[in-house]
């Protein structure tokens, strides 16, 4: 039907395979997975059959796996940690990773409810799941002649090296953290157009909820950018976001207010590692009696708190600098006490009140002004 050239497939088997990332960041990760959106019946149809053209994978199954990664995240049982069955392994074969688990016996009775399961998926996709990208073949083929098979090529290797390898493998193995999340989840990449905003992993990981998937100014979640186009069009409603900081103030129930500031901890955390330790760190590094600049890089990475594979030598190092232990033992103090599950809101108030308050009289300029900003923006009002 159509005679295009080298570059034009190409071009082409791009455009294709940006819809299937869409469809699999929107409706596979966020909708099924997570539940973080609610799709409109048209466009979950329409995603599910895209789906069975360009990929062939079954919704149950791809959500199982994803939600057994988040239960056993780097730990025994995650189906595809780079830190338990090597980088390379899941970089380049990290699509195996995915059918092996997927083999599994009862992972998606025991992962996978609440994904579709009517007369479709029972009997067409589920049942015919090869026929859909043969479907897709016949369709380039007949659409661009020899050249389809260039377009259907690069569909086909898109989703298991992009997501099953570079998302599941360099997502959690290279990269910069925004969040000190329990895991090694890893940003890739700030500005999210490849992988439809996947590449912001560690985002991910610290609110896995969340419809939205960019957190800092210089992020570009371009998944996230469809869904609002959705919502306009009335074909998408987010269920849920990472909460904001300038919400907290004007939450005036206390109850409410202390499970809010619970729920910012990743968010409080960070506004700390990036107002009060990275600034101390580049100050006083300069000023310890430390010529070693691998020592100090591990020194920076045990107060960011984005690595727990430190010697004890450096936490040791730490508390012989008073600065440093100061930071690092409000930093561990304030951690602990927004983890704690709440069993009186208006006790961790107090709690909350009184350590600002000895913060306030520190030494260390930054760790006044974090603990002023906490007492005004969190504490103040109620």
């Amino acid at each position: 039907m159509f005679n295009i050239s080298l570059l034009e497939a190409v071009l082409i088997a791009l455009g294709l395979t940006h819809i299937t990332i869409i469809t699999v960041t929107v409706f596979l990760h966020r909708s099924q997975t997570h539940r973080a959106l609610d799709l409109h019946v048209s466009l979950n149809h329409f995603f599910r059959f895209w789906q069975w053209l360009t990929t062939g994978m079954i919704t149950k199954e791809w959500v199982s796996v994803h939600r057994k990664h988040h239960a056993f995240v780097e730990k025994e049982g995650d189906p595809h940690s780079p830190h338990i069955f090597g980088i390379h392994q899941i970089l380049w074969l990290g699509v195996f990773r995915y059918v092996k688990e997927c083999a599994t016996e009862n992972i998606c009775e025991q992962y996978g409810r609440g994904t579709p399961d009517d007369w479709l998926e029972r009997q067409i996709y589920s049942r015919f799941q090869s026929a859909g990208v043969i479907l897709m073949l016949a369709i380039d083929l007949c659409a661009f002649g020899l050249m389809g098979i260039v377009v259907w090529a690069i569909q086909m290797i898109w989703i298991p090296f992009l997501a099953a390898g570079v998302i599941n493998g360099l997502g959690h193995w290279w990269g910069y953290r925004n969040y000190h999340s329990s895991d090694k989840s890893t940003n890739i990449s700030p500005w999210g157009i490849l992988i439809g905003g996947e590449e912001l992993h560690n985002n991910h990981h610290a609110y896995p909820t969340s419809a939205k998937l960019s957190s800092k100014w210089f992020e570009f979640d371009i998944g996230y950018f469809y869904i609002r186009i959705f919502e306009r069009l009335g074909l998408a409603k987010v269920l849920r976001k990472m909460p904001s900081l300038d919400l907290i103030g004007g939450i005036v129930d206390l109850e409410s207010r202390v499970a809010y500031i619970k729920k910012s901890r990743m968010l409080l955390m960070a506004k700390y590692k990036d107002q009060v330790c990275r600034p101390v760190i580049n100050l006083y590094t300069q000023l310890m009696a430390v010529q070693d600049g691998q020592q100090i890089e591990q020194i920076r990475k045990y107060l960011m708190g984005f690595s727990s594979d430190i010697r004890l030598s450096v936490s040791e190092l730490i508390d012989e600098h008073d600065v440093l232990h100061e930071i690092k033992n409000f930093s561990e103090r304030l951690d602990a006490l927004l983890r704690e599950k709440c069993q009186n809101a208006s006790l961790t108030f107090q709690r909350l009140e009184v350590l600002c308050e000895e913060a306030r009289k520190s030494k260390v300029k930054f760790l006044q002004e974090y603990s002023a900003w906490f007492q005004i923006n969190c504490l103040s009002g109620i």
